[in-house]
């Protein structure tokens, strides 16, 4: 490890208690129940070391988008019993193994074989697979994500599925330049969800919200933000799956 990585590693602490501070903020700015909103640290691009200090800092939950570079740290930090690995980049179908064997929740299940293919791979051993439909509000079609009005069949879907747990719905918007812009796609993926949510149901986990826009997320109803430049740093290197 190079001194600039050491550097950059012994201020993941820091910038962790940054970041918790402006969920609690936000939460309080929403009159919200404090602890209403996890953080998950998308350590994606950055190495092991990294992953150890955040979670000697007391971060437990993960987030990995490259399948081959995430199995690589993972194997890595195999001692750290009781730490949570989230997917939440875009499923390959050559990966679903991977991802069904290796990670506790998936963000970003969009597509009905790759339920199929996760849920069919995911060991016997394990609970089933937490997942989070990803639903494309802003219709963007650069990006991957079901529709809105055909997420109710997408979890149907998956609820035949025994490998499978839904848990919630995540959205990745575009990006905007005003805090009523930020707002609004987060504010659709909410009131879908209370639409399709029943009490055997909830679909409790709302998945949205990075480091530039976590506040608009949690006065919308994130229940989880996804944040990586804010508690890592810059990107590392250029990963590719």
């Amino acid at each position: 490890m190079d001194r600039l990585e050491t550097i950059g590693n012994d201020g993941i602490p820091v910038r962790l208690r940054e970041v918790q501070a402006r969920i609690r903020a936000a939460v309080e700015r929403a009159r919200r129940p404090p602890g209403s909103v996890a953080l998950l640290a998308v350590s994606k691009t950055h190495g092991s070391d990294a992953v150890r200090a955040a979670y000697a800092a007391g971060q437990r939950a993960f987030g990995e988008s490259y399948a081959q570079e995430a199995i690589e740290k993972i194997a890595l930090l195999a001692d750290l019993a009781d730490i949570e690995w989230h997917f939440i980049g875009r499923i390959q179908g050559n990966k679903t193994r991977q991802i069904a064997t290796r990670f506790d929740w998936v963000h970003g299940l969009s597509d009905a074989a790759h339920a199929r293919r996760l849920s069919e791979q995911r060991p016997s051993e394990l609970p089933p697979l937490k997942v989070c439909i990803q639903v494309n509000v802003s219709g963007e079609t650069t990006k991957g994500g079901v529709e809105p009005d055909a997420v109710a069949a997408m979890i149907a879907a998956c609820e035949t599925l025994p490998g499978l747990d839904v848990r919630g719905l995540m959205t990745l918007p575009a990006p905007a330049e005003d805090d009523d812009s930020r707002r609004a796609p987060f504010r659709a993926l909410r009131l879908l969800r209370d639409r399709l949510a029943t009490p055997n149901r909830p679909l409790e986990c709302l998945s949205m919200g990075m480091s530039d826009d976590l506040e608009a997320a949690i006065l919308e109803g994130s229940t989880l933000v996804r944040v990586g430049t804010a508690v890592f740093g810059p990107r590392s290197y250029n990963a590719e799956q």
